[in-house]
């Protein structure tokens, strides 16, 4: 029941704070209602009583009660007054805090990392230029960005995904988002349920969304040229993902035989193939292959296409061209999808590649990762004789594979004790990334690593 009137000596007010007096006020109360010193139904005085009393002004009572109000503390009855609500709470013991021990991480010295970019290949200068052009664009940041993307930007694609890939897609075909697992997760929404099939070893981020979104993942083996048709034609499959520039064990080529093979699949199945097209720009001994999305003339095939390696990890801008079978189910559900990558990026990236900074910046990265790839392949021949160096360009990575009785932790946790972050390759071997270590660390970098293993 709705008591009467409570005295109020549990409101200690400190003039002299820096919080203020509605505050101290707020606080009071709530803590008075939470541990059962105020009760259910207590009446608590009128502001003009309170504020007499305690010598405040009633803005500051008036602030305080409307707070608790808000918060359901109090409830306000016109005319009546103001009623304390039941919000007690169980107070529990809380448990000491576990005691242990920092252990120091080993210090890295070299990183052969694969969460990283060089540094020195990196125009900083140029996108910093980009990135203030947009945000002094005030007219299109007073606003919300358009849910498949900038225009601006899906139009810069266009003509970018035609000059270096190759690819068949309108501006109205892209969609933008912050880097592939979000567009994986917006696809899924577009596709039939069913089993997504994959070479192996398989490709862990797109297993997860693909996992996360009721779908069955079908991992199959491969032969020379790719995943065997025979296993995809007998798994009954109706989605494949791939990625053509770089596989995933290999890191070679899916030739144009296989490509086509593939084409025909997905035709005769009435299915879709997925194109990872990670880095597909990223060759430097011979020129980039064509997309399959573009063989196929934009048909039956789902492109993605990011820029985490070709600008800066911390840019978070990929893209994906929906062919027109899947274009239709997702125009009438655009405007229910938030926009993921930042409308200041995707404005400057659009200037970036319209200017030929993106085209500039390409040729000084195929140059510059053509060089450190020879070089780490040559230290590591020379310090691992009769060891497997295999390189896959576009992912930038070098695979070490030894003859040892060591498994691939072993090796990367003997490294790390010498300064050195290696990690293990789905493959078997050893991964070393050489996209963030500069190139006149390399031969002191696999001297370590000769070190470490020695003996191994």
């Amino acid at each position: 029941m709705e008591g009467s009137a409570v005295p109020y000596d549990y409101l200690p007010l400190d003039r002299k704070s820096a919080v203020p007096l509605y505050r101290q006020l707020y606080l009071s109360i709530r803590g008075a209602a939470e541990s059962g010193r105020l009760k259910a139904g207590d009446r608590l005085p009128s502001v003009r009583r309170m504020a007499a009393d305690l010598g405040l002004s009633c803005t500051t009572v008036e602030s305080a009660y409307q707070q608790l109000c808000v918060e359901g503390y109090l409830r306000a009855r016109p005319h009546r007054g103001y009623f304390v609500r039941d919000v007690r709470r169980d107070v529990f013991a809380r448990p000491a805090p576990p005691a242990f021990r920092r252990r120091a991480a080993p210090a890295v010295r070299y990183d052969f990392g694969t969460g990283c970019v060089d540094g020195e290949a990196v125009d900083l200068k140029a996108w910093r230029r980009n990135v203030r052009g947009a945000l002094n664009r005030r007219d299109v940041l007073a606003s919300y960005g358009e849910k498949q993307g900038e225009t601006e930007l899906r139009e810069a694609l266009a003509a970018y995904g035609y000059q270096e890939r190759g690819l068949a897609a309108s501006p109205g075909q892209i969609v933008v988002g912050a880097g592939t697992q979000p567009l994986l997760f917006l696809l899924c929404g577009l596709l039939d349920r069913g089993a997504v099939a994959m070479e192996e070893p398989g490709f862990r981020q797109a297993e997860q969304v693909f996992s996360d979104c009721g779908f069955s993942v079908l991992k199959l083996p491969g032969d020379s040229d790719g995943i065997r048709m025979d296993a995809l034609e007998s798994s009954g499959a109706k989605l494949l993902f791939v990625s053509p520039s770089s596989r995933a064990l290999t890191g070679a080529v899916l030739p144009m035989s296989r490509r086509l093979t593939l084409l025909k699949w997905a035709k005769a199945n009435g299915g879709f193939v997925i194109e990872d097209d990670y880095n597909g720009e990223l060759r430097y001994r011979a020129r980039p292959v064509p997309a399959m999305q573009g063989i196929a003339g934009g048909r039956g095939v789902v492109y993605l296409g990011s820029f985490s390696k070709l600008l800066l990890p911390s840019v978070r801008i990929g893209y994906m061209a929906l062919p027109p079978e899947l274009l239709a189910r997702y125009r009438p559900r655009a405007a229910n999808y938030n926009q993921t990558a930042s409308k200041v990026e995707q404005l400057a990236l659009a200037e970036y590649i319209r200017s030929g900074q993106m085209e500039r910046h390409l040729r000084r990265l195929r140059k510059r990762y053509g060089a450190k790839s020879e070089a780490l392949v040559r230290a590591l021949r020379g310090a691992f004789p009769g060891a497997g160096v295999l390189l896959r360009e576009t992912p930038l990575t070098v695979a070490l594979t030894l003859k040892t009785g060591k498994s691939a932790r072993e090796l990367c946790a003997l490294a790390l004790a010498r300064g050195v972050r290696v990690q293990p390759d789905e493959g078997g071997g050893v991964l070393l990334g050489f996209a963030g270590i500069p190139p006149e660390n390399i031969p002191g970098a696999v001297e370590c690593l000769r070190q470490a293993w020695r003996g191994c």
